[in-house]
């Protein structure tokens, strides 16, 4: 259990925050945490079943850890939502940071920043101004994700010698993308689009 103790962190933030979603779960969310951290230490063909979502999930990036630890304590009442000018700031910065590295690692574009986390000294100089800006700006939840996902890195905290993997994940950069939607209302819109295409197709 303690060389997965990322994934058996990720279970359960993962999966209480998904379960949260539901209202009829609101009178249990307390009950939810330990329930869920049995789960994740139960055995299942001699593997815990954290490792098992491991093996879809992968091991998150620090920063959706802590993204998740906040929604977390969201939900349960201990945190107050961001507002809405705050939510935007951190889907902007952490949205700006998937669609430089994600386009390239898919062979979309000729400069691979990736390699940029193997020797990432000005990169952590520019997440360090980021951090400072987040501070300037009162955004506390930036900055721990920042400051986090570089404290790990400098620990080793994850398998990878890459500085990316402890800043943004896939899980993180849909997150990103799915709430830019919902935040500039265009969610709607898309979806709309959608149902006149296929309506269109059928006839």
């Amino acid at each position: 259990m303690t060389a997965l103790w990322q994934a058996h962190l990720s279970f359960v933030l993962l999966g209480f925050v998904l379960l949260s979603t539901f209202r009829f779960t609101a009178k249990w969310r307390p009950w939810l945490l330990p329930v869920l951290v049995v789960l994740s230490v139960m055995p299942v063909n001699e593997l815990p079943l954290a490792a098992y979502v491991r093996s879809f999930t992968d091991d998150l990036a620090f920063s959706t850890l802590v993204l998740l630890a906040w929604v977390a304590l969201c939900r349960l009442g201990v945190l107050q939502p961001l507002h809405c000018p705050q939510k935007l700031q951190l889907l902007v910065l952490f949205g700006g940071l998937s669609l430089l590295l994600y386009p390239a690692t898919l062979g979309l574009t000729y400069v691979d920043p990736y390699r940029w986390g193997f020797n990432p000294r000005p990169m952590i100089g520019l997440v360090g101004a980021a951090a400072l800006l987040m501070l300037w700006l009162r955004h506390s939840l930036a900055v721990w994700m920042l400051a986090v996902g570089t404290l790990a890195f400098a620990l080793r905290l994850k398998a990878s010698e890459n500085y990316w993997d402890y800043l943004v994940d896939p899980l993180l950069a849909g997150y990103c993308v799915i709430a830019g939607f919902m935040q500039l209302k265009l969610w709607e819109w898309a979806c709309s689009r959608m149902r006149s295409v296929r309506l269109h197709i059928w006839h």
